[in-house]
């Protein structure tokens, strides 16, 4: 369960990344608001998971699930260009953090 929570809350870091380049420095409501509640409700999964699974692997698991989901979105919508050397050093994040469950 706490693996779950954890990409979850992975995942959440992403939208909550996205919400604050949106918020235009939080001026924004909606964006600052989305930005607000997917950060604690990032937080709050990323405590929980931490309390069955190490720091170091945690930390590591949710920093790049957020990393390359936000990228990912970036790279979807146009605000960053993609390339091959690109998404193959995405895939290598997303190597890593399986590799860092499985070692687990």
């Amino acid at each position: 369960m706490s693996w779950l929570v954890l990409v979850l809350s992975g995942v959440l870091e992403a939208v909550w990344a996205v919400a604050l380049s949106r918020s235009d420095g939080l001026t924004r409501l909606i964006p600052s608001a989305v930005f607000l509640v997917a950060l604690a409700a990032s937080m709050v999964g990323l405590a929980y998971a931490m309390r069955e699974l190490p720091v170091g692997t945690s930390y590591a698991v949710w920093v790049g699930v957020g990393a390359a989901l936000t990228v990912l979105y970036a790279m979807t919508t146009g605000a960053e260009s993609a390339s091959p050397v690109k998404l193959l050093l995405l895939a290598g994040i997303v190597g890593c953090v399986v590799g860092l469950k499985v070692v687990h």
